[in-house]
């Protein structure tokens, strides 16, 4: 997943919205929720959809086309863009119109001294960060977070149950990672930072894939940067370490936007979305393209029929 590069100075705010509590299925509506349209926001030409370089996020990306497209909304998918520092400056250029997003991750690049983890303050505090022109929309119930996990065999090695342990080993384990996690508040720099945690080498690899999925299981790393809802985590039996200063943010499934498409079709059609898809069913889809060599497309679309996200 990909996180937390500061930006540098974003000229323009928006209005804030209210802080609101968080609740089951998150602040959503059929109506759309959020802020209303702005004047001159159309959909009618489309809608480009970009994508991260990572299978969860293609997913998400081709489960947004398929709720635009019930709606009436022509669409057109960018997958597998890159990192969000490649992205979200392509969504302000207008390159293209809609990323899926994730709430923590998104306000720490945005805002890195950011304390707030609830997903309602979230919501508000990513309404004031963003610059003049993108807004999100409201969260969903799916929710995917950062975790740093181990073998079974190093938890009992060296006694690791949370990421505090970690600084019992310091200058002896090996992390491996994308390449921004190096230097990510929730990553390397916010372990020193919060944890007092310093590793013996950072290794460059990929985001959850299956270079830093190899080598945990080789031995070549001793902790390694996944994602919740990965279900190698559970088949390999690895240990996710526990978060106990809240170092890793919530991480709902937030649609990202520009103004000059989020219009109410729009809204509605991924309002609809977000009180639709469950944490469960993201990582089953997840599960389908990595372990059954399926395509995301397809995999989005069999599930948006299935559950009547598309026209008959």
């Amino acid at each position: 997943m990909n996180r937390r590069t500061l930006l540098g100075a974003l000229a323009g705010t928006a209005v804030a919205v209210p802080v609101l509590s968080s609740c089951s299925s998150g602040i959503t509506s059929l109506d759309g929720g959020g802020s209303t349209d702005s004047g001159d926001a159309s959909s009618k030409n489309g809608v480009t959809i970009g994508t991260a370089n990572f299978t969860e996020n293609q997913v998400l990306g081709y489960l947004y086309a398929a709720a635009l497209q019930a709606a009436g909304v022509k669409v057109k998918v960018r997958p597998n863009l890159g990192t969000r520092e490649i992205v979200f400056p392509a969504l302000k250029s207008g390159d293209i119109d809609l990323l899926p997003e994730y709430q923590g991750a998104l306000l720490t690049y945005l805002d890195p001294k950011s304390k707030v983890s609830e997903q309602g303050e979230m919501q508000n505090a990513l309404t004031i960060a963003l610059p003049a022109g993108l807004q999100v929309l409201p969260y969903g119930m799916a929710a995917d977070s950062d975790a740093f996990a181990v073998t079974r065999a190093t938890a009992e090695k060296y006694g690791l149950t949370s990421l505090a342990d970690l600084k019992k080993q310091n200058g002896r384990l090996t992390i491996g990672a994308a390449p921004e996690v190096k230097t990510r508040q929730a990553g390397v720099a916010g372990l020193k930072d919060v944890y007092g945690v310093e590793f013996k080498e950072f290794k460059s690899l990929d985001s959850d894939g299956p270079l830093v999925k190899g080598a945990l299981k080789k031995g070549d790393v001793d902790v390694a940067n996944l994602f919740t809802t990965d279900t190698d985590i559970k088949a390999n039996d690895w240990v996710v370490l526990t978060d106990p200063l809240n170092l890793i943010p919530s991480q709902h499934i937030v649609p990202l936007i520009a103004d000059r498409v989020a219009d109410s079709t729009v809204r509605k059609a991924l309002a609809r979305l977000g009180n639709l898809l469950t944490t469960a069913q993201l990582t089953e889809l997840n599960r389908q393209v990595d372990k059954d060599k399926k395509d995301p497309e397809d995999v989005a679309n069999a599930y948006a029929k299935q559950h009547g996200l598309t026209k008959a």
